[in-house]
């Protein structure tokens, strides 16, 4: 089952259930385009047999970025660049979707001086939270500025040869902040109710079907849940898809999670248990059952026998993100029959029994985005690193790309 085609509500056609989910490359050029290390990376992907590429967060507004090194599409000042890299990453005959974001208040403070969000509430990350921006509310005006933004890229990456766009509406990103009555706290038409708190989802996901050719694939990543007491549930979940049902959306795929708890790193905040494997498939399985959109679940997922199971549960999708990290042709290596959780290279990452649940976080991430990066300049099987020497490495990196940033960001 996992390596049958699925045809999308608009006719797109994807040859296998293998999607690789989106990860944070920081591997943008110093003009904020994708460098030639993310085309190479992404070609390899391709080639590797995965059915459908999403690409790491890329910016719809430059002055807001989850990191220094992301991708960022406002015009079509770099558009052949955009081009070269939909052409590679689809070359061997896969999709390519182009995921766009905003972070809103999960935006780094050595980036940027003020992050904004529907209400002026601040993450709370303990003695981690100055490494974010204060948060001011946004004004009517800067919401509608929003939407037309996420159109323009979208626009763009139609332009760009991309087969679609993935509205990222979860892990704690603006539009999963509008959805979360924890963060959302206004009292005008863009809060209150979850009719009200999904409003900006619904705008940008029925602008951005105003422009884009009917085949263009729509689809949106939404939270199952926020993890947190008092924040975005199951209920709001499936009622989102309810009014995404009406509005030609290709896919949803369903995590979960923010920075506060990132429940996509199997981290939770509220006293929820998460499966080793698979976070959120009960979620997903649940809401698949209640719906015809096709749904897509992320979530830990390195293992065919995995994915299987999950494909069984009434679900269209797998996604795969650290599994793709560290072993790009993992889905031929599925066909052969090779067990990648006894073999080099390995598809998952050791566990981090360290206390310090936010410094593991990172860590983990720091190993994947190495990881990546590797894989886009050399094909040889590397030992992963020390964690804590992933740490330091990441954080060099990040200071360099800080420079490579704001010096982009004087000349704009």
């Amino acid at each position: 089952m996992i390596f049958t085609p699925l045809t999308l509500p608009n006719g797109q056609v994807l040859p296998n259930r293998i999607a690789k989910a989106a990860m944070e490359e920081n591997m943008a050029a110093p003009n904020r385009s994708p460098s030639q290390q993310m085309l190479a990376l992404y070609h390899r992907w391709s080639l590797g047999g995965t059915g459908l590429l999403i690409t790491g967060n890329v910016m719809v507004d430059g002055r807001y970025m989850t990191g220094p090194g992301n991708v960022v599409l406002e015009n079509d000042e770099h558009l052949d660049v955009f081009q070269q890299w939909a052409s590679k990453a689809k070359s061997a005959g896969n999709a390519v979707w182009m995921q766009i974001s905003h972070p809103g208040r999960q935006t780094p403070s050595n980036i940027t001086q003020q992050g904004i969000a529907p209400s002026a509430v601040d993450l709370d990350l303990g003695k981690y939270s100055k490494m974010f921006a204060p948060t001011r509310a946004m004004e009517v005006a800067e919401i509608e500025e929003v939407i037309e933004r996420f159109v323009t890229t979208a626009v763009l990456a139609e332009k760009s040869g991309f087969d679609g766009v993935e509205v990222h509406a979860a892990h704690g990103y603006l539009i999963s902040q509008f959805l979360s009555p924890l963060v959302n706290k206004r009292t005008d038409q863009w809060g209150g109710s979850i009719e009200n708190r999904a409003r900006l989802l619904l705008c940008i996901i029925d602008r951005i079907r105003e422009k884009v050719r009917s085949d263009f694939a729509v689809a949106v990543k939404l939270n199952s849940a926020d993890f947190q007491r008092g924040g975005f549930e199951p209920k709001d979940a499936k009622a989102v898809v309810s009014m995404l049902e009406a509005r030609n959306v290709d896919m949803v795929e369903l995590s979960g999670g923010s920075y506060e708890a990132p429940a996509m790193q199997g981290s939770a905040r509220d006293d929820r248990t998460l499966a080793r494997e698979a976070y959120f498939v009960e979620f997903a399985k649940d809401i698949a059952n209640g719906t015809p959109l096709p749904i897509m679940t992320t979530g830990g997922i390195s293992r065919r026998p995995v994915a299987e199971n999950v494909l069984e549960q009434g679900i269209d999708m797998v996604g795969i993100a650290t599994g793709l990290a560290l072993v790009p042709e993992l889905p031929k290596l599925w066909q052969q029959n090779k067990d990648t959780s006894t073999s080099q290279p390995q598809a998952s990452l050791k566990p981090i029994a360290w206390e310090n649940k936010t410094l593991a976080v990172l860590a983990r991430m720091a190993q994947v985005r190495q990881s990546m990066q590797r894989h886009s300049v050399s094909t040889k099987v590397r030992p992963q690193q020390p964690y804590w020497l992933a740490i330091v490495k990441d954080q060099w990196l990040s200071q360099r790309s800080v420079k490579q940033y704001k010096s982009w960001r004087a000349k704009h």
